[in-house]
């Protein structure tokens, strides 16, 4: 019986994204808001997704991000969901992920406990999000089922 204890970082990205993002569905932690199905995640996408749990998807993911990196902020997170915008015969350039979208399901998980606002000052920054003890129990809990699952 292996006693070790597992966390987010001891299991794959993607899995932990799609089982947080079902569990987040299932207990409707989160809340889809009338203009869900029609906003585009960027200024770089031409459409809005075509995956109806694309909230829960980003969500498991803002919170993965911030679980692995403390102070992170709106700024940092939508260069993160950032990519190349497409000007036709123009050359590309970088463009910034939707801020609404991160700020709004930032505080739909800081509602539920799980993320808060940093105010400490490490290295010179300061500001962000970080996890709480209860939103960091939840995420390892997760990656603990998925790891006893492989």
């Amino acid at each position: 019986m292996d006693r070790r204890a597992f966390t987010v970082k001891d299991v794959s990205a993607a899995e932990f994204i799609a089982a947080y993002a079902a569990y987040l569905k299932r207990t409707d932690k989160i809340e889809i808001p009338s203009w869900g199905d029609i906003v585009k995640t960027g200024v770089n996408r031409q459409l809005a997704p075509y995956d109806k749990d694309w909230l829960y998807v980003r969500a498991a993911a803002l919170a993965r991000k911030v679980y692995l990196r403390r102070h992170l902020g709106i700024n940092a997170l939508q260069k993160i969901y950032g990519g190349s915008k497409n000007y036709g015969t123009t050359p590309r350039h970088f463009a910034t992920g939707s801020g609404k979208i991160i700020r709004y399901l930032l505080a739909q998980l800081e509602k539920q406990g799980i993320l808060e606002v940093d105010t400490e000052e490490i290295e010179g920054k300061h500001g962000g999000r970080r996890i709480t003890k209860k939103g960091q129990q939840e995420l390892d809990s997760i990656a603990k089922q998925i790891s006893q699952a492989a």
